[in-house]
């Protein structure tokens, strides 16, 4: 079976081999979704919550007398059916977090870009592509490469050029490869990979 290439986009015309252990494995949707599923759910704070009759201030006074005035009697104005008063089992801090084994998240990461190569909307952009940020020549490398949006683009930190050309592209996103998610990959409708980035690509993805 022949290696997985991806595009030059931006440079010379010609095509880069990929490591086919991480761009030419097979696609298992299961872990994907694990993996998609624990990553959206990290993203929620959780920090949601309510008082309990506990918590709401005042209330220290029976608000009437037991017996005789034709009213249920009540203890406390922070009870539930009171207004102001506090909820009955309230929602408090949770995490939403879903654990899943690094392997998984590493055989959905290779899964992931996988699917991109070999549909052939990944590319890798080539080195001296950006010497300064433009945001006008960024669009006009996409619109070139024909590929859909969204865009996921992942670049190092160091490529403040390349960074600064695409962040302000619609329905485009840039991340370096520390923070690379499969969830993000899954997003994009094509991927390009910048020839520096690549090896951190590959060293996160890998086994």
């Amino acid at each position: 079976m022949a290696s997985p290439k991806a595009p030059v986009i931006g440079g010379a015309k010609q095509d880069v081999s990929l490591d086919e252990a991480i761009f030419g494995v097979e696609l298992r949707p299961h872990l994907v979704h694990e993996t998609v599923r624990a990553e959206l759910n990290a993203r929620r704070a959780g920090t949601r919550g309510a008082k309990s009759r506990g918590l709401v201030s005042g209330g220290r006074a029976k608000p009437w007398r037991q017996k005789g005035t034709g009213r249920a009697r009540a203890g406390t104005i922070r009870a539930a059916q009171f207004t102001g008063g506090g909820v009955v089992f309230p929602p408090g801090m949770r995490s939403f977090e879903v654990k899943v084994n690094r392997k998984a998240r590493r055989a959905a990461l290779r899964g992931a870009l996988s699917h991109h190569a070999a549909n052939g909307t990944l590319g890798i952009l080539g080195g001296d592509t950006f010497a300064e940020p433009s945001t006008k020549s960024a669009r006009a490398l996409v619109d070139d490469w024909g590929k859909e949006t969204p865009l996921l683009v992942v670049t190092t930190e160091g490529e403040t050029a390349l960074v600064k050309s695409f962040r302000n592209l619609p329905r485009v996103l840039v991340t370096v490869p520390e923070e690379l998610e499969v969830a993000s990959i899954v997003w994009a409708r094509s991927v390009l990979i910048s020839e520096d980035a690549l090896p951190l690509v590959q060293g996160r993805a890998g086994a």
